[in-house]
């Protein structure tokens, strides 16, 4: 789950992670009064939404005086911004956060990630602030500096002051970026963080330390845990069909292709998206239906898919272990129902009750393609959209 910009900082704030003083606006008005409040002759006017390369969009703008407050707040709102990271279609502004300028001496870059090579929460640093550090990690790898995080003690200041040191933070400074590192790693371990990442932190002229941006990442699968980052949830930022899908705890992701999936497990979701690349198509989601599936959730995954209206056909890929097939073809066949089945669906069943699945589907008088194998049914598939 990602949360805003703002919203991040206000977590890092209760582990003594310094950030610029700032206030999110959803007026123009509202962001004039936000700069008025911080003071100075200085502010920055940032667009808020869940993706990065913000600033290269035009979603960042320093303004010198309330006026250019009031006109940047104008022109953000309602702007469809697009980055790298939204696609081609953007992402509209519907709220901004308004912060104090500051004057920035160095940009550095630092990021928690749990690497998966080593099982272990890893804290990453570089030199290079302010940029993307995929780009710094493909011209410039030597400048990412990294140490792991021993989950038995956790990150220790002797690792911290190692980070600050080899990106040559200012001595005079070293032991408030210590403070500042380890009160990110203790956001990221105790909120459940899949990913914390400053960049750029800066260091300032009047001696500071602080996260000049930052984004966070939760584990959606400890929000059970975390009332208060669920809270933060911004639905307007999520794809409506994904929402849908997370009220019936199904693993919907959609894609930019035209064949709609469903399969039960994770693992053969991902096969599965591969066997229809391989013979040519493009699938247009992942969905895992998980192993204890009920008729009510196929149903509700079915129809999710046929509200896709870039979807031109559906594959239904089971391997019944704990889920069983006839399940799967109840859901299918109650969903067409409700909504109607307008376009081809190519089933391939094995497991627990498949004989049972295959005969309610065909005694269901939908069109049904039946196929023997994986690759049987991606080509099917393939071939009846193209």
């Amino acid at each position: 789950m990602n949360v805003h910009e703002y919203q991040g900082k206000e977590v890092l704030k209760q582990y003594g992670v310094v950030v610029p003083r700032g206030h999110v606006a959803f007026t123009p008005e509202e962001a004039v009064d936000a700069a008025k409040s911080l003071g100075g002759d200085l502010w920055v006017v940032k667009a808020q939404i869940h993706a990065g390369g913000r600033g290269k969009a035009g979603g960042v703008k320093l303004a010198k005086s309330l006026d250019e407050v009031k006109a940047y707040a104008t022109e953000l709102l309602g702007k469809t911004l697009v980055t790298h990271q939204t696609g081609p279609e953007g992402k509209e502004v519907k709220r901004l956060l308004i912060e104090e300028g500051c004057d920035i001496l160095k940009e550095y870059y630092v990021g928690v990630v749990i690497d998966r090579s080593t099982n272990q929460v890893t804290m990453m640093a570089s030199e290079e602030g302010g940029t993307e550090i995929e780009e710094v990690a493909a011209k410039t790898p030597e400048k990412i500096i990294k140490v792991s995080a021993d989950p038995a003690v956790g990150l220790q200041p002797f690792q911290a002051r190692q980070l600050a040191y080899a990106i040559g933070i200012p001595k005079e400074l070293v032991n408030k970026a210590v403070k500042f590192m380890l009160g990110l790693y203790q956001a990221f371990t105790e909120k459940d963080c899949s990913l914390a990442e400053i960049n750029p932190l800066i260091t300032t002229k009047d001696g500071n330390v602080m996260a000049l941006d930052a984004k966070l990442n939760f584990d959606p699968n400890a929000l059970y845990r975390q009332g208060e980052i669920h809270e933060l949830r911004d639905l307007d930022e999520e794809d409506p069909k994904e929402i849908q899908a997370s009220k019936y705890d199904l693993s919907y992701i959609a894609l930019d292709g035209n064949i709609g999936c469903m399969v039960n497990g994770a693992g053969l979701a991902m096969a599965t998206m591969d066997i229809i690349k391989h013979y040519g198509g493009e699938p247009a989601n992942f969905l895992d239906v998980g192993g204890g599936a009920t008729t009510e959730k196929v149903t509700e995954a079915f129809k999710i898919i046929l509200d896709d209206p870039n979807v031109k056909g559906i594959l239904i890929n089971i391997f019944g272990g704990i889920m069983k097939c006839d399940v799967i073809a109840e859901g299918v066949v109650e969903a067409a129902k409700q909504v109607g089945l307008d376009r081809p669906l190519v089933v391939r069943l094995e497991g627990t009750n498949v004989d049972l699945g295959k005969k309610i589907l065909s005694e269901s008088g939908l069109e049904i393609v039946a196929a023997d194998s994986m690759a049987d049914a991606a080509k099917k598939i393939v071939s009846h959209v193209q």
